[in-house]
């Protein structure tokens, strides 16, 4: 297929922000690029669109080809288009996020990625292009679609608590994804009114602190 333009035009790339919780804290998956610009940085896994291609496709394959990460369910955070933004040319990108159990995941960096790690949101080391601004974007939506909005990735946070727990671990992993403290009446409110929470009939024993109420969650 070919193609004639009568004015210049950019390129368009698409860049993905996977989130995951680890060890009760926030961590976000990074590539170190292998080619320049930015050789050595490290960078949210992405690339360029081929022509042939629909956006979230080419997010799909660059995720796998940099990352070894397949089959993890994209949303759309927005579009990226400073005429700066990139040294080589003109390059428009379209931002995509997911959170996922990383314990799901076998990385392996392949292509221009030199190595793909997980970092602390927390503890983030400089980051090539605008992706700083685009993680911290994908950081505001995340937040707010875990409390305010109950979509797929509301549901996912579930998976990073144990089979039985309590109120007090469901929230604790909430207020990690919300980055503030909950309420502890309102969260439970909330988390009542839009799961189908199961009370077991069972309570925690052992420790310090008093027995408390398990439940699971019917997804």
């Amino acid at each position: 297929m070919s193609y004639t333009y009568d004015y210049p035009h950019p390129a368009v790339t698409a860049d993905i922000c996977i989130f995951s919780i680890r060890d009760g804290a926030l961590h976000v998956l990074l590539i170190r690029r292998l080619v320049d610009p930015f050789r050595d940085s490290w960078a949210i896994p992405g690339g360029f669109i081929k022509m042939d291609e629909d956006l979230i496709e080419g997010a799909r394959r660059e995720l796998q080809e940099e990352t070894g990460v397949e089959g993890v369910p994209l949303e759309q955070l927005g579009a990226y288009g400073a005429p700066d933004r990139d040294p080589r040319e003109r390059v428009i990108t379209v931002a995509f996020m997911a959170l996922v159990p990383s314990d799901q995941m076998v990385l392996a960096a392949s292509t221009d990625a030199a190595d793909a790690r997980w970092f602390a949101m927390d503890d983030l080391p400089p980051l090539a292009f605008d992706h700083d601004r685009i993680l911290a974007d994908a950081r505001t939506a995340l937040a707010h679609k875990v409390t305010n909005r109950i979509t797929e990735t509301a549901s996912v946070a579930f998976q990073f608590l144990p089979r039985k727990f309590t109120l007090a671990e469901a929230q604790a992993v909430f207020e990690t994804l919300k980055g503030e403290p909950l309420d502890k009446r309102n969260f439970r409110k909330w988390i009542a009114a839009n799961w189908d929470l199961i009370d077991l009939g069972e309570k925690t024993s052992g420790g310090r602190h008093r027995p408390a109420a398990l439940y699971s969650v019917d997804l």
